[in-house]
């Protein structure tokens, strides 16, 4: 996840000088140069009816150890309204929130919030107030902001921040480019916007509200002090989830469910039969149950255009307003869950059509899930040995080079899902020991695959809890993935163990969410 720097506010005093028709020397002013001069100063905007920011209290889970919470952490941010009571920000401001509240730009007014509609992918969430009448005395006498048309780059922007006191100020920026990228969620790359502003970075907004024209045209995510880059969730983007978030029945962005490689290597594109006028991408993958697969997409499948647009080797289609952008925001930023897409694939040489409906790609749905935000991970302590379900924040916690620190047998799977998916949901695992009168010489052990348990096969931490459940009272065998090796633990010792790590502090043994 990028750090996110925030960002001072800076007070800007704007003086007004006197209309030369307004001196007495002058005489009075005619009704057309009144007019003109109206025209050319229009009347400012208080853009503070248009903002307030949130305060949010947020406390994740502890991957590594999934039966305790992390510390909690409060966050700030300034943030838009966009319709009566709705408000919008990063949907990494609502992630784990135990508490979320509006606050009024002057600081005098609050009201509980809550989450409407979220997508971490995308990085949005819609807010509302907790109760109607408390919302509707908050927002009273708010103006929600316009949605601005997508932005052409070298469009002029305005950050807006709001200082302590009240004060308004509008940094401006440029447009300067436009790309795909994973602003939140690792391996969700959307539209977002490059702009360049010069900005500080220390104060108090987490994300800010981006302007064009007085009309919102994105949300601020990040800020490179460095090169005085500015990362904007951009209109395209904004656009759709508010129109399919209004009324809190949001689906979610879609997924094609392939993983793909580039088609530049002469020999490759020999072998995959593509002509020199093709451009192309190699499917290495085809996800279970996806929208690709039920639309009969195959491993070794050439996608070479999308809805008519042609991909060339490295990904890229041209987009009408953005120049070169990478084929997923075909799919994710032009189209919506349930939407069809016309796929035009090279299999063995031969041109194929297929149509697919785009489904969401469910975090529940996958081997090894990228996150677990707003949900707790599933475990069992059992005598002191502790089984996980493999999850992405597992193996972040190796450090910043955990994809290449973290075991093998582990990465394996989060890579290569496919080899394991027809066989097992949720990759199980031994991921310590406790040190206790039952685990006696299995204290080394870690990070162990859990293949077995008495006879049974182990698909999920459901059918682990099931294992021991059903063999009480006897001696459990857990046969482990590697060198295919079987340890085992008395049961009747497990339990006296169980009830002395209930005596000191451990809330709960297990869970199968």
């Amino acid at each position: 996840m990028r750090p996110y720097l925030t960002l001072p506010l800076i007070l800007i005093v704007a003086a007004c000088q006197p209309r030369e028709n307004d001196s007495p020397h002058n005489g009075p002013a005619t009704p057309e140069t009144t007019a003109a001069e109206s025209a050319e100063t229009p009347a400012p905007v208080d853009l503070t009816r248009s903002v307030v920011r949130i305060n949010s209290t947020q406390q994740s889970w502890n991957p590594w150890q999934p039966w305790e919470k992390n510390p909690p952490r409060k966050r700030r941010a300034l943030a838009a309204i966009v319709r009566d009571q709705r408000i919008v920000t990063t949907a990494e401001l609502v992630a784990d929130a135990t508490y979320l509240e509006f606050e009024s730009p002057d600081g005098t007014r609050f009201c509980p919030a809550k989450v409407v509609a979220v997508d971490y992918e995308a990085n949005f969430a819609l807010l509302g107030p907790q109760n109607d009448e408390e919302g509707a005395a908050f927002f009273q006498d708010t103006q929600p902001f316009e949605i601005n048309q997508p932005l052409a780059i070298g469009s002029k922007v305005e950050i807006l921040q709001v200082e302590e006191n009240g004060t308004t100020i509008q940094t401006p920026g440029t447009l300067q480019s436009v790309d795909l990228l994973s602003n939140f969620l690792p391996g969700a790359s959307f539209l977002t916007y490059r702009v360049k502003a010069s900005m500080q970075s220390a104060a108090s907004s987490y994300s800010l509200p981006v302007l064009h024209n007085g009309k919102l045209a994105g949300v601020l995510i990040s800020y490179d002090s460095k090169d005085q880059i500015s990362d904007v969730a951009a209109t395209d983007i904004l656009t759709r989830f508010l129109k399919e978030a209004t009324n809190g029945d949001y689906a979610g962005s879609p997924s094609l469910g392939t993983r793909t490689a580039r088609t530049e290597d002469a020999s490759f594109r020999k072998w995959l039969k593509l002509t020199d006028d093709q451009g192309g991408l190699y499917v290495k993958s085809v996800r279970k149950g996806s929208s690709a697969e039920t639309a009969g997409v195959k491993k070794d499948d050439v996608i070479i255009a999308i809805d008519g647009k042609p991909i060339d080797r490295r990904g890229y289609f041209e987009h009408p307003s953005y120049g070169k952008l990478l084929w997923g925001h075909l799919i994710r930023g032009e189209k919506s869950t349930g939407d069809t897409v016309a796929l035009s694939l090279i299999r063995d040489g031969r041109p194929i059509e297929l149509e697919a409906t785009l489904t969401r790609l469910d975090q529940k749905d996958k081997l090894v899930p990228t996150h677990l935000i707003d949900q707790a991970p599933n475990y069992l302590i059992k005598g002191g040995l502790v089984f996980l379900e493999l999850t992405r924040p597992y193996l972040s916690g190796f450090g910043d080079k955990w994809s290449s620190r973290a075991p093998i047998n582990l990465l394996d799977p989060y890579y290569n899902p496919e080899n394991f998916e027809d066989s097992i949901n949720r990759v199980v695992f031994l991921s310590g020991v406790i040190p206790t009168p039952a685990t006696v010489g299995y204290e080394p052990l870690r990070n162990a695959v859990i293949v077995e348990v008495n006879g049974t096969k182990i698909t999920d931490m459901k059918s682990l809890i099931a294992a021991f459940d059903n063999n009480t009272g006897g001696l459990h065998s857990i046969k482990l993935e590697d060198d295919d090796l079987t340890i085992y633990l008395d049961d009747n010792e497990a339990l006296a163990v169980d009830n002395q790590l209930i005596q000191r502090g451990i809330p709960r043994l297990s869970r199968a969410e």
